[in-house]
């Protein structure tokens, strides 16, 4: 997978969330948080995995909002910090972090009603394998990300410390049906690419966000989007 030694070093994970989610990048964190709700829908008492948790973002929101949840990961650093976001936030004792592997969850055939990913699948080299294990674990539902091949992420993915996997919309329905999925939703955003929000104060980034959620809502936005976010079921 790519990144994997770096995402286990302690400095990136202590200096993850304010480089990605300052500034301009609060824009990105409110957007990506509401995919997960709008997607999952009422979590009290439901059993929810996320895999590649990191930081615990996710986890931790879903464990304010009632979910018994489990966030997985492969950097002891990250889920450190995943651990204090959840100390401060009141939720130690109403969720779990584990250290895994995606290939191979530790985990039962259908366990969870939910399973998602965020932020994971650029990452992956086999992304089959990661979503069928989602699959197997699941009783309902799996949701997950990408980055999109013919967007403007293309211009620059290159010049990425670990580059991205970017995939097209048919390659995303086939994995989806390897995996023995069925597709329910999609939804396409960010026409402006994640990494100009980052440079940008907030300021400059709102009003840049507006143009860019009224350009996504054309046809031709729909086509340049470089993120998407797919919803299946088991």
């Amino acid at each position: 997978m790519k990144g994997q030694e770096w995402y286990q070093a302690t400095e990136v994970a202590e200096e993850y969330d304010e480089k990605r989610f300052s500034r301009g990048g609060r824009l990105i964190d409110r957007r990506e948080k509401e995919a997960v709700l709008d997607a999952v829908g009422p979590v009290e008492d439901q059993r929810v995995l996320e895999i590649a948790c990191g930081t615990g973002r996710f986890t931790v929101m879903l464990a304010e909002r009632g979910a018994d949840i489990t966030g997985l990961d492969i950097s002891g650093p990250m889920l450190q910090e995943g651990r204090e976001k959840a100390k401060r936030a009141g939720v130690s004792d109403t969720l779990e972090f584990m250290r895994g592997d995606a290939a191979r969850l530790p985990f039962p055939d259908n366990h969870f009603d939910t399973v998602f990913a965020m932020r994971f699948f650029h990452l992956a080299d086999a992304p089959v394998k990661f979503l069928t294990e989602m699959a197997r674990v699941s009783d309902d539902q799996v949701f997950f990300d990408t980055f999109n091949r013919f967007s403007a992420r293309s211009l620059y993915n290159w010049l990425l410390p670990m580059g991205s996997r970017l995939y097209g919309d048919s390659e995303v329905r086939r994995i989806v049906d390897d995996a023995g999925l069925r597709l329910e939703d999609a939804e396409h955003d960010f026409v402006v690419p994640y990494g100009f929000y980052r440079k940008v104060p907030d300021w400059v980034a709102g009003p840049f966000r507006s143009g860019d959620t009224a350009l996504g809502k054309t046809p031709v936005g729909r086509t340049l989007a470089t993120v998407s976010y797919w919803n299946a079921s088991v």
